[in-house]
């Protein structure tokens, strides 16, 4: 793994590990790529690699990862690498494996975010974690997105999630807030709306019959498609110009308006799935954006915590956990925490790195650090 000849590539971030380790490579993931080595008891990651979605960021990827070797002077002795067989990450890490006879280790997305923070605060569990973001690929080869899970040192298990809603058309609904809308309006048995609420839409109809056959609309518990959701219900953002758009305009909108109570029955809580259906219910009848954008985020915070007291009480963990990029809301993180605290539960966030996919590379070093101590 020797660099090329070019200036070596120094860490971004050096955080200090709670003990040493075997030298690491964590790989990241698709999004906001970094990449982890560590060494003893540090882990050193790189500065934003950025998206892995061209030949060019692609190559930058695999140049960072000769050049952090070679400043370091490290070579490592396994590699982390993200779940999803498809990122360039996890073929890189493949390829890097099969050249220098290491082994890999395959972490799965959420996980890495709750081990992130772990990191960061020298906790090698146990602990509940709540990983809300955007998508990642799950263990049951779903989209996930927002998950109750126990950490426990190299092992996560899934204790709950977020009832699914449909992304019609896939990865195009990430983009566009009102056909989230439009799933849940027909998960509300108001399918029949969908064609003249978004008449704006050139698509509209085609969707409700999407929706109506279940084509192309996979599943996804993601809280990322849960605010694009509310946005596309209260008229906001219908199709996003940059990633986060809609859940940035919700936030703000909620801001301004100022605090208003969470709406009790605003969720409900079965067999470890939290389902905001009924909040969205009232949102698709809210004619005040703002009104409907603060009771959004507060209802949310109190399903959330409700969620985890919930789980604290079925198992021996006196900590939260909050990772993932829905964290980068600070008005859900600040209201979640206070719901938290006042119950004296322990609330621990990411504090050095972003919670979002630029710390996974931590969180999957990590990982793999504790794997190798229970093997």
């Amino acid at each position: 793994m020797n660099a090329p000849a070019q200036s070596a590539a120094l860490p971004a971030h050096v955080i200090r590990l709670a003990g040493s380790g075997p030298s690491v490579l964590a790989l990241g993931g698709w999004f906001k790529n970094t990449i982890c080595l560590t060494r003893g008891d540090t882990a050193h990651l790189s500065p934003l690699v950025g998206d892995l979605a061209s030949p060019e960021a692609c190559l930058a990827l695999e140049t960072t990862v000769a050049q952090l070797c070679d400043t370091l002077s490290v070579s490592p002795e396994l590699i982390a690498h993200d779940l999803h067989p498809d990122f360039h990450s996890t073929r890189l890490a493949f390829e890097l494996a099969a050249r220098h006879g290491i082994a890999t280790l395959a972490v799965q997305h959420h996980h890495a975010h709750i081990a992130a923070v772990c990191a960061e605060h020298g906790v090698s569990g146990p602990v509940i974690g709540l990983a809300l973001d955007g998508v990642g690929l799950g263990t049951d080869g779903m989209a996930w997105g927002g998950e109750l899970l126990k950490v426990d040192a190299p092992g996560a298990e899934r204790l709950g999630h977020l009832r699914p809603l449909r992304l019609p058309g896939a990865d195009r609904a990430a983009r566009e807030p009102w056909r989230m809308a439009a799933a849940a309006l027909h998960e509300l048995g108001q399918h029949d709306e969908i064609a003249a609420r978004f008449s704006t839409q050139p698509a509209a109809a085609t969707v409700a019959a999407m929706l109506q056959r279940d084509l192309n609309c996979p599943p996804t518990s993601s809280m990322g498609r849960l605010f694009d959701a509310a946005a596309g219900l209260l008229g906001l953002c219908p199709v996003q110009r940059f990633e986060g758009e809609a859940a940035i305009l919700l936030q703000q909108l909620a801001e301004a308006h100022g605090t208003v109570p969470p709406l009790a029955a605003g969720y409900a809580l079965q067999a470890g799935v939290l389902d905001f259906l009924p909040l969205l219910a009232v949102l698709a009848k809210e004619s005040e954006p703002a009104r409907g954008a603060a009771l959004f985020h507060a209802t949310v915070a109190l399903g959330l915590a409700t969620w985890a007291l919930e789980a604290l009480t079925r198992h021996p963990v006196d900590l939260v956990v909050c990772g993932g990029g829905c964290f980068l809301n600070r008005l859900l993180l600040q209201q979640l925490t206070s719901h938290l605290q006042s119950r004296g539960v322990r609330v621990l966030t990411a504090r050095q790195l972003s919670p979002g996919d630029g710390g996974l590379s931590l969180g999957q070093a990590w990982v793999a650090i504790q794997h190798s101590r229970s093997s």
